[in-house]
């Protein structure tokens, strides 16, 4: 008499697959929505700290810093970890010198 090996059928095997397939279908999109949106957020987070630095640079120089911000950028004193970068498209941020709000990064 042959025993027979307790193991999967391929039918069975295959509908595994299909479930496993649909959930990543439902699943992956609405993480990477989120990641976008977080990165939107800290873009808006890095405008307002850098719209602040140029407001005390400007109230302790008398001037707004350069459009590139590369005065500002480089002074320990305003940015310790260094002038950021944009987390949605790894661009750099410029400023309006006669306002000193940052200028484009409108996402």
């Amino acid at each position: 008499m042959r025993t027979r090996l307790s193991a999967f059928t391929l039918p069975e095997l295959m509908a595994a697959l299909a479930i496993i397939g649909a959930l990543a279908i439902v699943i992956v999109p609405r993480i990477g929505d989120h990641l976008s949106a977080g990165d939107i957020a800290a873009c808006h987070a890095n405008k307002a700290e850098i719209e602040v630095q140029a407001q005390l640079w400007r109230r302790n120089t008398g001037s707004w810093p350069n459009a590139t911000l590369s005065d500002i950028g480089s002074n320990l004193e305003y940015f310790p970890d260094g002038l950021p970068t944009c987390p949605v498209d790894n661009t750099t941020y410029t400023i309006d010198t006669t306002t000193g709000l940052v200028v484009g990064h409108e996402h």
